[in-house]
């Protein structure tokens, strides 16, 4: 009869036995930062002036975490952190990378400028119901999906920010709202539901969710076919998170419902982590792929940017045309992907932080405008030039810079693109990136021309001339000013872009940070 094996266990082949430095834990901490300070942020919701100032000050904090994991992601390369101290793939992952990082932290900035607004924004009934709750859980979810280096975890998360996000478009409960929410609810459902039935299909043919582990196999496995399946999926899932052509019809009609704050959110955010997910699995997991599907993405890309730029075009209220100009955007970053050179996929990376500041402000914007001309129609607006020059000047350079012209922050990703296309011999693809910024500047000189330069109508009166207040200035100020500062000065940016486009195109770095070279479990 056999005894015990007095044979020595090595668990050091399946559990970490270091300790982890302080810095490590920056992988993880700001996810659970904001599902502490959402919930600390409920127990005060009957002290709704204290809540704004105390979510402020937490998104702050944020802001100063985020940035301290990019500067440690900068310095020493992706980084890892797995849970319950078992290795991967049997643990949970966690790994940063730059692309993960720099997100993280745009978020975070787009979170303290719309915090900001919101003070004013957000009623004491809204408060009350958890705006700024929501608001954390759903940064949450996105910074969650940004830093998650597994794949099942990376559902998880979006389940997340829809959760806090629905709750967020509902507050109010008006008509309107309900109705923008079905239908953003509705559709979301679907995608996700399509994600997690691809998920499922990823264990089954690889028998991990680590997706350093995936990335590693996929380039080994001998039977491919199932990866098409899985990369097709994934396509359509993403592509309907991220609001592309064909599947992009429930943006346009959601993204007007809500509070004007909580539009900005969602153009800043949402659609962003769409992309960063489809970025993640077709150009890191399944590379070769992403090439097959190469045509269809640019077609989708194409078709993505004329539908929002002549969208946007067919538009008389403020909100909706700004909804189609997000959709135009998420073309431009699909045209990064259906590239997939290290200068391409830079600049999509480059676009997507520029559209997450550019598309937030612009709905801040509206909603001053609005403030201002008591509508969001541009056949009720008017005068806006001589209520507040500054407002006006800041609004701008906002459309200057969502059009891409020079000297600001939408100029260089459009011109790499066209260089990128133009070099791979994606003349199509550089013609409609040309043809949709030209449609965009005739938009957005549309609004300029009828809500701000001519008068207003007779009907609604002369708007007066009005003082903005720090809550509507701040952010707006500061996003402008980011604008113009990525615009200018726009080699740091380019730098991490181009860090993380490597970082994707090949994951060599990643997988190491995930199985290093000593305590590897194969």
């Amino acid at each position: 009869m056999a005894g015990p094996s007095e044979a020595a266990i090595d668990y050091s082949r399946a559990f970490v036995m270091e300790p982890l430095a302080l810095a490590d834990w920056l992988v993880i901490a700001p996810v659970p930062y904001c599902l502490i300070a959402g919930a600390l942020l409920m127990m005060l919701r009957k002290n709704a002036e204290l809540q704004a100032k105390a979510a402020i000050i937490g998104l702050i904090g944020l802001f100063v975490l985020c940035g301290a994991l990019l500067a440690h992601v900068v310095e020493n390369g992706p980084v890892t952190m797995t849970m319950g101290r078992w290795l991967p793939p049997f643990g949970i992952s966690f790994t940063v990378d730059v692309l993960g990082a720099i997100l993280a932290v745009t978020a975070s900035i787009v979170a303290v400028a719309c915090a900001i607004y919101a003070a004013e924004d957000v009623d004491t009934t809204g408060r009350r119901y958890g705006f700024f709750s929501f608001l954390f859980l759903m940064m949450a979810g996105v910074i969650g999906a940004f830093v998650t280096g597994d794949i099942f975890n990376l559902y998880v998360w979006f389940e997340v920010l829809l959760i806090a996000s629905f709750g967020l478009q509902v507050l109010g409960s008006e008509d309107r709202q309900i109705d923008g929410a079905t239908k953003y609810a509705f559709l979301n459902l679907i995608a996700t539901t399509m994600f997690l039935v691809a998920t499922g299909y990823l264990y089954g043919v690889f028998g991990t969710l680590n997706m350093a582990d995936i990335a590693m196999q996929a380039r080994t496995i001998d039977d491919a076919r199932p990866l098409y399946t899985l990369a097709a999926l994934y396509l359509f899932a993403f592509g309907m998170k991220a609001a592309a052509f064909p599947v992009s019809f429930w943006l346009p009609a959601s993204y007007h419902t809500p509070k004007v704050v909580v539009s900005a959110l969602f153009a800043g955010l949402l659609t962003k982590v769409g992309i960063y997910a489809l970025a993640r699995t077709l150009l890191m997991l399944f590379p070769d792929q992403r090439d097959a599907f190469a045509d269809v993405i640019a077609w989708a890309a194409m078709l993505t940017m004329l539908l929002g730029a002549f969208g946007a075009l067919a538009q008389t209220d403020y909100r909706r045309l700004l909804g189609y100009l997000v959709v135009s955007g998420i073309g431009i970053m699909l045209a990064g992907i259906a590239l997939a050179t290290a200068e391409a996929v830079s600049a999509a990376i480059f676009y997507a932080l520029h559209s997450m500041v550019v598309m937030t402000a612009l709905y801040v914007a509206s909603g001053i405008a609005a403030r201002i001309g008591k509508s969001f129609s541009m056949n009720d607006l008017g005068g806006l030039y001589r209520s507040n020059v500054l407002f006006a000047a800041m609004s701008l350079v906002l459309f200057f810079s969502v059009s891409g012209l020079p000297p600001f922050s939408g100029f260089w990703p459009k011109a790499m693109l066209v260089r990128a296309s133009l070099d791979n011999g994606a003349t199509g693809l550089a013609t409609i990136i040309l043809l949709t910024g030209f449609l965009t500047t005739i938009a957005v000189g549309r609004v300029w021309a009828h809500a701000y330069w001519k008068p207003a109508p007779e009907a609604m009166g002369a708007p007066a001339a009005v003082q903005m207040k720090m809550t509507s200035l701040l952010p707006l100020l500061a996003l402008v000013a980011l604008t113009v500062g990525f615009g200018v000065f726009p080699e740091t940016l380019l730098q991490l872009s181009d860090s993380a486009a490597a970082g994707l195109l090949d994951p060599s770095a990643y997988i190491q940070s995930v199985f290093p070279a000593e305590g590897a479990v194969n």
